[in-house]
């Protein structure tokens, strides 16, 4: 908290000493934060799939499907919730004015269209290659029809196909890789690989004794790179206030946007999940959220919630005390599936464009852009502003140009890293949850390993007066 609040002055300070700051300049200013967010990410992987193997291969197999269904209906409905309330929030307090500016900035938009995205979404979860998996992943892209006559009017091309410039279904396509990690499919291949170590028991254990200890030692490092994070989300926030041009007259044109989607997260994290949170556990969620207060700050400076799981692990295992099996099984697929602040803020923005350009989107409309939004939200990458490619399959929903998007953009980068705050207290309170209502089977389960010997028992790692302890 004092390296986010400690940067805002900071960087404000370094405003008000100099009229113009050249990228370079910023660039050099947020450079250690660059460089703790690069250690954050490097961890990404080798924590996630060694922590799930040994999670779910730790678990008794019936277990699994318990605590995986618990994780995804929790997932689910709040999605929705975040959904719905959105679309509440922005119905009634109709932030859209017409005549906004739309901007100068171009963003790198793409033609996308709702089957592919969620076909590719299925794809995702089955790599072909599972090296390739760890730095690429597939898309399908669209090949716009070319112009005849210099009229941009459908056609049938030398293929006997027909193509309608207007409609991005007629279009061709073809598949491409794209740099960065395939999350999704490495998550999948750790959850089959840890059934299967659960399956084999004695014979797999080597194996599992072996991501066992890589998953404490990426713990360990981790707690390394945690005692960093006051510095690097000092420098980090400090840079990002630094280079935000006028942010005083972004905020009087944008004002209302703004403050809707800000309404709409601090409801959803601070009213509805923690309420999610004492019904299902019965008890206060106060120290729960203070107990993760580290996460949510790392979230909030790095604006990604995929760098900031290994904090979000580490927090809730050594402070709430949620059990590692739980903890390490939901998490990582959490922060890949489970974006409420996204989807909530993918619905604000795809209606507030449309009343920017007065429209009103009819029931059938905002239904579409409800499951759009959920379903964009889940192909969301866990990387700063991966929502803004997403959105523009919302807007085509609404039959809205891409090229809108640059109305929010001045204030995508502050509002992103709210939303990526609220998608962490989401994974952290569904954590809670789940390990709750799993209690009883958690404690049978080690109850069974004690019985027959130990045999089954999880790693033993504490001593009293030197004896072991499971």
């Amino acid at each position: 908290m004092a390296g986010v609040i400690g940067g805002v002055i900071f960087g404000l300070i370094l405003r008000n000493c100099k009229e113009t700051w050249s990228e370079r300049e910023v660039m050099y200013v947020s450079y250690i934060g660059e460089i703790f967010l690069r250690m954050l990410k490097a961890l990404i992987l080798p924590l996630i799939v060694p922590s799930l193997i040994t999670a779910v291969g730790s678990l008794d197999l019936s277990l699994s499907g318990k605590v995986g269904l618990r994780a995804v209906a929790y997932y689910f409905a709040t999605t929705i919730l975040a959904v719905i309330l959105g679309i509440i929030l922005v119905t009634a307090i109709h932030p859209g004015v017409g005549g906004q500016d739309k901007g100068s900035k171009k963003i790198n938009a793409r033609d996308v269209t709702t089957p592919d995205t969620l076909m590719d979404l299925v794809r995702q979860t089955v790599p072909p290659n599972i090296v390739q998996a760890t730095m690429q992943q597939y898309r399908t892209a669209l090949i716009r029809p070319e112009c005849r006559d210099d009229e941009c009017s459908a056609y049938v091309d030398g293929e006997g196909q027909f193509r309608d410039p207007k409609d991005l279904l007629t279009w061709k396509f073809k598949g491409e890789w794209t740099n960065g990690p395939n999350i999704l499919g490495l998550i999948m291949f750790a959850i089959v690989l840890g059934v299967s170590l659960a399956k084999l028991e004695e014979k797999g254990k080597p194996l599992l004794d072996f991501f066992t200890s890589l998953s404490d030692a990426m713990m360990t490092i981790t707690t390394w790179v945690i005692n960093l994070a006051p510095v690097g989300v000092f420098f980090l926030i400090g840079g990002q206030v630094l280079g935000t041009q006028d942010f005083g007259k972004v905020l009087e044109q944008l004002g209302w946007y703004f403050s809707t989607v800000i309404i709409g997260l601090c409801i959803h994290g601070f009213i509805v999940l923690p309420a999610l949170y004492t019904l299902a556990t019965r008890s206060l969620p106060f120290k729960f959220l203070a107990n993760m207060t580290s996460a949510f700050t790392t979230a909030f400076g790095t604006g990604s919630s995929s760098a900031t799981l290994p904090v979000t692990i580490g927090l809730l295992e050594n402070r709430n005390k949620v059990d590692p099996r739980v903890c390490r099984f939901i998490l990582p697929i959490g922060a890949t599936i489970n974006m409420d602040g996204t989807a909530l803020y993918e619905a604000i923005a795809a209606i507030f464009i449309a009343q920017v350009n007065n429209m009103n989107p009819s029931i059938g409309q905002l239904f579409a852009i409800s499951i759009t939004a959920t379903a964009a939200s889940i192909g969301a990458a866990g990387i700063p502003q991966a929502g803004l490619v997403t959105m523009v399959m919302v807007l085509e929903t609404v039959g809205l140009p891409p090229d809108d998007i640059t109305i929010i953009l001045a204030v995508d980068w502050l509002l992103d890293r709210c939303r990526t705050t609220i998608n962490v207290i989401g994974d952290s309170i569904g954590a809670g949850i789940v390990n709750h209502l799993s209690q009883g089977e958690l404690e049978a389960m080690d109850q069974d390993g004690v019985e027959s010997g130990g045999e089954e028992c999880l790693p033993l790692t504490q001593k009293d007066n030197g004896e072991l302890k499971a």
